[in-house]
C-alpha cells in the first residue's frame, strides 16, 4: 500500500512512513493512492479480528503477526470485555461505547495502537521522534497515555487555554512523565492545530526534532478507527444488512474512518455527522457553506473546532484525486475564511453525508431524555450522536450511534440534566488530587518551537 498527499507535491509513502511523518511535505495529507474492495465473504473473514480491517493498509511495512500481538496489546487493557460494547437505546438506535480505554474517550482506540506502532518501528529503524499534537480536550490525554514513558518518544501537547473540561485537563497535566510537555495556548483548538502545521511546514525544524503528529492528520490514527465501524456492521448483519452511523463530529476524523469503511465496499447505508453550535460541517452540508465562523465554547468541547481538517481527505476525494485543485482550494479558504467547494463535489458530498445540529439548550435535554427514557448516561458529545441518529434513522437499517467519552468527564453537564455527579472510575478517583503542570503560551510559534526542543534536546542528551 502506498500514499500519496491530497496536494500532490510530496513523495509517495508506505505506512510506516506515513505513521512516522504524520503531515504530508507540502501541508497536505496523506491518503492511500488505490483503495481496495472487499466482497461479502471478505467482511465476513473479518469478524473480530482488528489486525486483519487494518492489515491492507499497513501492507509489507509491518508483519500480519506483529500487528496482530500489537492489537492485542492495545486493547488488553479496557475496562470491558468487549472492548467496543454495543447497548440498544431503542428498538433502532444502538450506541457503540468507545469510551472503556484508559482515558475514558475514544481516542483511545487508536491511540493505544499507535503508541505501540511508533515503539516497535522506531526500535527497528534505531531512531527517535517528537510528537507534537494539538487537542480539544480528547486526543491529548490518549495521546500522553499512549507514550509516556517511551524511550524513543518525546510529546508535546497543545491545548487551549480554559477551554476543556477540567477531567481533559487533568488527564493530560497530572502526567508527569519526564518525556511529556503539556502546554496551554491563549486561543481556541484551531489556534493549537494551526501552531502544529505551522511547525511541520518550517522544514529545518521539522527535520531538527525529528516530528510527528498523532492528531488524525495522521493516516494511521484514521486507519485505527476503521476496525470498529466493521465490528458493528457485522455484528448487526454486515454484509447482508445495510447499517447507518452517527458520529458527534468536531476534525472529521471518526467518520472519515466510517467513510472510509463504506469507501471499502462495507454496506452502510447513511453516515451523520452531528455538531454543537460550532456546525461548519451540517452548515456545508445544508447550502455549501464551508465557512469560518468564531469558535464558541460549548458543553461539548471536543468539538469546538471550525476548520476540521480530515475534510481535507474527503475533499481530494470529492475533486477526483486531483492535488492541484485541492491545494487551491484549500489556500483560499485559509486566504478568505470560505472553502469554495464546487457545486458538483457539494452535491457529492451531500450523497454520502447527512448533516444535524444541536445547541447547548437541545443537548441538555436530549441527555436527559435518554436518562429518563432509556436509563442511558450519555455524555454530550455522544447525546448529539444518539440524537442526530434517531433523527435520521429508517425502519430496517440499524443505526450505530458513537458514544465517544464517558459521562464521567463532563460532571456538571450531566448534573445539570440528570441531577446526577457520575464518578469516576476507581483508577482515576484520585485525579482532581494530582499535581499538575503545564505551561500557558502566547500563539507564537517561536516560544512554541522553544519548548518543543527544549524538552526533546533534554531527552537526547
Amino acid at each position: 500500500m502506498r500514499y500519496i498527499s491530497t496536494r500532490g507535491a510530496a513523495a509517495p509513502r508506505n505506512f510506516t512512513g506515513v505513521l512516522l511523518a504524520g503531515l504530508a511535505e507540502d501541508g497536505g495529507l496523506f491518503v492511500p493512492e488505490t483503495w481496495l474492495q472487499f466482497g461479502a465473504a471478505d467482511w465476513r473473514a473479518l469478524r473480530g479480528l482488528a489486525a486483519r480491517v487494518m492489515h491492507p493498509f499497513v501492507g509489507d511495512s509491518i508483519p500480519f503477526a506483529t500487528l496482530q500481538a500489537l492489537c492485542g496489546e492495545a486493547y488488553a487493557g479496557f475496562g470491558h470485555a468487549a472492548v467496543v460494547p454495543l447497548v440498544q437505546i431503542e428498538a433502532n438506535l444502538w450506541a457503540q461505547e468507545l469510551f472503556h480505554g484508559p482515558t475514558l474517550a475514544f481516542k483511545d482506540m487508536a491511540m493505544q495502537l499507535l503508541g505501540r506502532l511508533f515503539d516497535h518501528v522506531l526500535e527497528v529503524q534505531d531512531t527517535r521522534v517528537t510528537i507534537v499534537g494539538a487537542t480539544s480536550g480528547d486526543t491529548g490525554s490518549a495521546a500522553i497515555e499512549a507514550c509516556a514513558g517511551r524511550e524513543r518518544v518525546d510529546i508535546v501537547i497543545l491545548h487551549p487555554y480554559n477551554r476543556t473540561s477540567e477531567v481533559q485537563r487533568r488527564q493530560m497535566t497530572t502526567v508527569l512523565a519526564p518525556n511529556v510537555s503539556n502546554v496551554a495556548l491563549e486561543g481556541t483548538f484551531d489556534d493549537c492545530q494551526d501552531m502544529v502545521k505551522a511547525l511541520f511546514a518550517d522544514a529545518p525544524f521539522r527535520a531538527e526534532m525529528q516530528l510527528s503528529a498523532v492528531n488524525s492528520i495522521n493516516w494511521a490514527r484514521v486507519a485505527a478507527q476503521i476496525p470498529y465501524y466493521v465490528a458493528s456492521a457485522l455484528a448487526l448483519g454486515a454484509p447482508d444488512r445495510e447499517v447507518s452511523f452517527a458520529v458527534p463530529t468536531g476534525n472529521f476524523g471518526n467518520v472519515l474512518a466510517a467513510w472510509a469503511a463504506r469507501r471499502m465496499g462495507l454496506p452502510i447505508r447513511t453516515l451523520v455527522i452531528g455538531s454543537n453550535r460550532n456546525n461548519i460541517l451540517s452548515r456545508f452540508l445544508a447550502g455549501n457553506d464551508m465557512s469560518m465562523a468564531p469558535v464558541e465554547p460549548s458543553l461539548s468541547p471536543s468539538m469546538d473546532i471550525q476548520v476540521s481538517s480530515n475534510f481535507e481527505r474527503l475533499l481530494f476525494e470529492l475533486l477526483e484525486h486531483d492535488g492541484a485543485a485541492t491545494a487551491a482550494v484549500m489556500a483560499r479558504f485559509r486566504a478568505e475564511g470560505r472553502m469554495p467547494v464546487p457545486d458538483a463535489a457539494w452535491t457529492r458530498a451531500t450523497s454520502l453525508f447527512r448533516g444535524f445540529t444541536l445547541d447547548d439548550p437541545g443537548t441538555l435535554a436530549e441527555i436527559a431524555r435518554l436518562h429518563r427514557e432509556s436509563g442511558y448516561l450519555a455524555d454530550p458529545h455522544s447525546a448529539i450522536g444518539l440524537a442526530a441518529g434517531r433523527h435520521f434513522a429508517e425502519p430496517g437499517v440499524p443505526m450505530v450511534a458513537m458514544a465517544t467519552a464517558h459521562p464521567a468527564k463532563f460532571p456538571d453537564a450531566m448534573e445539570r440534566a440528570t441531577g446526577l455527579r457520575p464518578p469516576l472510575p476507581p483508577r482515576l478517583a484520585d485525579l482532581y488530587d494530582r499535581p499538575e503542570s503545564f505551561t500557558v503560551c502566547a500563539p507564537d510559534i517561536a516560544a512554541v518551537q522553544a519548548k518543543v526542543r527544549a524538552l526533546a534536546h533534554r531527552n537526547a542528551a
